[in-house]
Formats: structure tokens, C-alpha cells, sequence
């Protein structure tokens, strides 16, 4: 047997899994699966994800004493089972001593916890909130692992700027291991290689990141890890958006370490990406909260055709309901485009007309609203009498309602509280409306890996060509009281995620009076986004976690 200092080879198996937040059982076990598995690869040491013994983020899950001593027990009893001679592991989990609590990884080997690292760089941005939970870790040493000294930075420990990969290097780490936790947004791959080909760089070491894959309420966590060489070159590259165990080995060389072999995957592109984050974090949502089924309403529109397509497509046709509910203003057109939708998708189809509970509202109220203008109250009685038919729905059958709004709707307030953004989740939540016909067009041409739905047009070519329109008055459209979308979406990414002045806006080439508009919109609907459905993080600023605006808020950008 070679001895420990002269080991010129190392077997790192990635564990790219799909933890759940507060299942520590359930994700001891997958720990230990991804051991055995990692054994009968020829594996020296199995890398798991950032938390993963409680799931990530824990969020104030770490401040009770049982849930720490929970996921303590499962550290040392994973720790136990290297004790047979097999991989070694390295499993992040929250910890608490005498002198705080910290975000920590373990390593296992030979029986017993050998060594724990805390994380020194605490997140306090966009969706993180660390610094209120956690206490930060002491600058790490590597870990001697059977003769290879490894660093192990913590997630933003690579990220940051405090120089927590310099003095690993500068401490004698001969390979870096990053357990992550990264959410995914648009574009979020690219900017994960520039983190780490920077700490490459900067400290002559090869790095290894290997990142969670789930959906955890709002947030999808993609995978896509990945390493590069001390020479800067990609090494490996594992899948995205797909739960995987992959071996890679590192072979020691004159000049260092470097991995020799690993997966060279391929990334999605823009819109495949985005579906299939939308895909993950629904299906993850719907199964992890223990539904059976989904009920949505499908209006021959174009945002309610994408969200059946997802969820068929996350659930299967046999676990998504769909409801038309027409009035009389609803159109032939969409009673036949939803109808096409349903029978493309092959998923239940129902009609439920609601001239008669509408009708019996308008009559309740007929002489309280004695002399009044009918307006936007009667157009809202529609939608809230929707919501309504959905909820019993829901709580006759425990089907959780699917809510339909894009991000540009959501943003200007373009939707009715206790009607259409009624629900437990919503898929498109972060996705402009020219997002949903982007996407759209792309998954009738494409069928996602693992997406139990149908190939073919599963989106009526009728339902992405036709002005869209709520339906709510006769000849109706979204344009009557917006701006185009194309425009109105450019002014929306300015304002939320750019936080451009209207000033930089209209010197974009947009008329000032609606931009002024569209920002006094975006502002007076904050209430109402407070108390909507929970929907996948796709941009880099969501609705929630990454904008917290306040309500009650009189400013106004008048440049």
C-alpha cells in the first residue's frame, strides 16, 4: 500500500444532491447512499454541498437547540460509518458551541470527525441573511486528508473578499474543495467560473466547486458544479438542474495537483435554462410540501398555457387540473385555445361557468352600489369569483392552486388580490411577460430532460400570436391601460433590478410621462406583491428575498 506521503492520486466523488430543509433523516440518508455509491465508484473521499445535513438555507431553523442537536447526532453517526475503511466524507451542517453557531463542514474519516471548518464570509445580501443566524467562523487552516492537504472555503468564503483562499494557500493547501449553496439566476454559471478562475489565480491552487441542486421555496439551487485546473483550464464541468454523484480524480504532479478526469457536461442555454429552473423549483415545491395534485385556472392565455405546461411537465398530466372558467366576455377563441392547451397537455380539462355566482354578487350589492359607474369593482368581482371556485377546488380535493402572473403584471399591480393571485405557488412569478413567449415558444420545441410531459406544440400557436387580454370587459387588451410590453418590460428590468433613475430611463429613449407612471405603478403595488404566492427566483433581484421595499413609501423619482 502507497503511504500517505507519497499518495499521488485522489478520488473525489461530487455529490450534486437534492437535500430537503429540515429533513435531517431524510438527508442523512442521502448521505449515506451517495457513500455507497461513491465506494463502488473507487471514491477516496465523498464532497457534499454547503449545510447539507439540514438542507440550505436553514434559515431560523438554526436557532432551535433540537434542530442543531438533530443535526449534530446525524453528523457523528454518518462519522461512524467511515469506520469501515470507504470514502472519507465532507458534509456541511450547522454547529453550535460554547463560543457561537456557525455555518461548518465536517470531515469524516476512519470513524470519527477528524476536522471542522466554520465559514469565515457571512452573506448578507439579496437572498442570503447569514449574519443574523450565524457567528463568523476563524480564519481555516487545510485539512489533512490521508496525506493531501486540503482547503476547504465555505461557499462565499470564495466569494468575498477576505482573503480566506489566500491564506489557505499561504498555509499549505495543496487543493481547494468549495462546498456551495448557490442559487441559480440567469447567467449565474458564467459568473460562477469568473469567482473561481479569480481565487485560480490568485492563489496557484486548482478548486473544486461543487454546488446543491434543488428547489427550496423560492430558490433553485442548479448543480452545474464544476472545477478548474492551477494551469486555469476547465477540468470538469457536472450537469445542470440534474441531481448526480460523479467521480473525479486528482493526480499529484511536479507542479501540484490537478484533476485528470471528471464529466465534461453541457449547459443549457438562456431559455432552456429558465424553463427547466422553473421546472425544478415547482416540481421541489409541490413535492417537498407533501401535494398530491395542482389545480390551476387555464384561460386560453398565454401565462396560465405556460404554467399548465410546467407543472405537466414537473408532475405528469395525471397530477394537474385544469379549470376553465368563462364568463361572458370570455371569447370563443379562448375557450377553444384552452381547450387545445388541456387535450395537448393530455392533462384533466373542466368548465365552470361563473355567470351565476357573479350575477348573484352583482345582486347582493346592487343596492349598496345604488348610482355608481360600473368599473373596475365589477371587473375585479369576475376574478375574485374565479379565485374563489379555485380555492373550493382546492380544499375539497387538497389540490394546491397554481397562480399564473408574470413578473411584468406583478410589478404594476396588473393583477386582483383574493382573485387571480390566489395560490400556493407561482412558477412564472420572475419572468417578464416577453420571458413567457420566449420560453413558451421554446418548449414547443423542446422537451426538457426529465419533464414527464408530452413532445410537440403543447402551447396552441394561437395562444403566443394573439394580443393578450384579461378578458374582464368586452374587446379588452393588456395595451388598453399599458404600455407594449416589449417597452414596458425594458422600463420594469430598469427600475427593479438596474435601480436606474427615470432620468437614465428616458434616456434610454423612453417617454418620460410613462416611465413616471410605470414607477408610481411599481410602487403602490408593493402591498399587494406582499401577499402573493411564493414563485422561482429567475433574475438577479426577485420579488421578495432580493426587494424589500417598503408599502407605505411617497418617493418618487422626478429627476
Amino acid at each position: 500500500m502507497t503511504s500517505e506521503t507519497e499518495k499521488t492520486t485522489l478520488r473525489i466523488a461530487v455529490a450534486q444532491l437534492n437535500p430537503t430543509v429540515g429533513d435531517v433523516a431524510g438527508n442523512l440518508a442521502k448521505a449515506r447512499a451517495a457513500r455507497a455509491d461513491a465506494a463502488t465508484q473507487g471514491a477516496d473521499l465523498l464532497l457534499l454541498t454547503e449545510l447539507f445535513i439540514s438542507g440550505y438555507p436553514p434559515e431560523d431553523l438554526v436557532l432551535k437547540p433540537a434542530f442543531l442537536k438533530a443535526c449534530h447526532r446525524a453528523v457523528e453517526d454518518l462519522a461512524a460509518d467511515t469506520a469501515d475503511g470507504g470514502p472519507g466524507v465532507i458534509i456541511g451542517f450547522p454547529r453550535q458551541d460554547e463560543t457561537g453557531r456557525y455555518n461548518a463542514i465536517a470531515v469524516l474519516d476512519a470513524g470519527k470527525v477528524i476536522a471542522v471548518r466554520d465559514k469565515v464570509d457571512l452573506p448578507n445580501y439579496g437572498e442570503f441573511d447569514e449574519k443574523r443566524v450565524f457567528d463568523q467562523g476563524a480564519m481555516p487552516g487545510p485539512v489533512n486528508f490521508r496525506g493531501v492537504r486540503l482547503g476547504i472555503p465555505i461557499c462565499e468564503d470564495i466569494w468575498g473578499e477576505l482573503g480566506v483562499c489566500e491564506t489557505l494557500a499561504e498555509s499549505g493547501a495543496e487543493i481547494l474543495l468549495s462546498p456551495n449553496g448557490s442559487p441559480y439566476y440567469r447567467g449565474k454559471v458564467d459568473i460562477r467560473h469568473q469567482v473561481v478562475l479569480k481565487q485560480v489565480i490568485e492563489t496557484g491552487l486548482p478548486l473544486l466547486y461543487a454546488n446543491q441542486l434543488g428547489g427550496q421555496d423560492e430558490l433553485v439551487f442548479d448543480g452545474a458544479s464544476f472545477a478548474f485546473n492551477a494551469d486555469k483550464t476547465l477540468a470538469f464541468q457536472m450537469s445542470q438542474f440534474e441531481e448526480t454523484i460523479a467521480l473525479t480524480t486528482w493526480k499529484r504532479h511536479g507542479d501540484g495537483w490537478a484533476c485528470d478526469g471528471g464529466p465534461m457536461s453541457h449547459i443549457p442555454e438562456r431559455e432552456e435554462a429558465d424553463y427547466r429552473a422553473c421546472l425544478l423549483g415547482f416540481r421541489d415545491y409541490v413535492n417537498k410540501n407533501g401535494f398530491k395534485n395542482v389545480v390551476l385556472g387555464l384561460s386560453g392565455g398565454i401565462d396560465s398555457a405556460i404554467c399548465a405546461a410546467i407543472a405537466v411537465d414537473a408532475l405528469g398530466e395525471e397530477r394537474v387540473r385544469c379549470v376553465m372558467l368563462p364568463y361572458r366576455y370570455t371569447s370563443e377563441d379562448s375557450l377553444k385555445d384552452a381547450a387545445d392547451c388541456a387535450k395537448a397537455l393530455g392533462c384533466r380539462y373542466d368548465i365552470v361557468p361563473i355567470e351565476a355566482p357573479v350575477t348573484g354578487f352583482l345582486s347582493a350589492l346592487s343596492e349598496t352600489f345604488e348610482g355608481t359607474e360600473e368599473g373596475i369593482t365589477e371587473e375585479n368581482l369576475q376574478s375574485r369569483t374565479r379565485g374563489t371556485i379555485l380555492m373550493a377546488i382546492s380544499n375539497k380535493f387538497g389540490s394546491m392552486v397554481v397562480t399564473t402572473g408574470n413578473k411584468s403584471e406583478m410589478s404594476v399591480g396588473y393583477a386582483t388580490l383574493y382573485g387571480d393571485m390566489n395560490g400556493g405557488f407561482n412558477p412564472i412569478k420572475d419572468l417578464y411577460k416577453m420571458q413567457v413567449y420566449a420560453l413558451s415558444r421554446w418548449r414547443n420545441q423542446h422537451v426538457p430532460p426529465g419533464a414527464l410531459g408530452p413532445t410537440g406544440e403543447v402551447i396552441p400557436h394561437n395562444i403566443i400570436d394573439k394580443a393578450p387580454s384579461a378578458e374582464l370587459r368586452p374587446n379588452q387588451t393588456d395595451q388598453d391601460s399599458l404600455p407594449p410590453y416589449p417597452v414596458l418590460d425594458d422600463i420594469l428590468e430598469c427600475l427593479v433590478e438596474l435601480e436606474m433613475s427615470t432620468e437614465e430611463i428616458v434616456a434610454r429613449g423612453h417617454d418620460a410621462a410613462t416611465v413616471h407612471r410605470i414607477e408610481h405603478l411599481l410602487y403602490i403595488a408593493e402591498y399587494k406583491r406582499r401577499q402573493s404566492a411564493p414563485g422561482v427566483k429567475i433574475t438577479r433581484k426577485n420579488f421578495g428575498r432580493d426587494r424589500r421595499y417598503p408599502i407605505t413609501n411617497r418617493f418618487r423619482d422626478r429627476g
